[in-house]
């Protein structure tokens, strides 16, 4: 009885994984959750070579890759921009090198509070 009750769990995981699609590398990930095209307390970054700046895009890359099913390397942040709202929210547009060697770009848009400590990836999409 145990061995059937526990056959059935695995045959049912099994199905689950199988069913639900796994995310590639050119697809998007989460919603674009900001009006990128209003002003809204949005500035540019004012050094987008910041050290900070390269490690909020490096860390988003490493969250993206965990999430997906493709592996991007991380070249740097090439532009962005911010704004305050309870810590800060970063759109940033990273080079990444695909596995294959091709070079892309993407939009990460994540969020940090530093006094917390926290960080939220919350889209990372490709762009043109």
């Amino acid at each position: 009885m145990r061995t059937t009750s526990f056959l059935l769990v695995v045959v049912a995981a099994i199905i689950y994984a199988i069913s639900v699609p796994a995310i590639g590398c050119g697809e998007s990930m989460g919603n674009q959750l900001w009006k990128t095209t209003g002003v809204n307390g949005w500035e540019p970054m004012k050094n987008i070579n910041d050290k900070h700046i390269q490690e909020l895009g490096h860390w988003a890359v490493l969250e993206f890759n965990k999430r997906v099913n493709c592996v991007l390397k991380f070249n740097k942040v090439v532009s962005g921009r911010q704004q305050l709202m309870s810590g800060m929210n970063y759109e940033l547009i990273i080079d990444v090198t695909h596995f294959e060697g091709k070079d892309g770009k993407y939009k990460a848009e994540l969020h940090e509070q530093v006094l917390t400590k926290k960080r939220q990836l919350l889209s990372f999409m490709k762009v043109n």
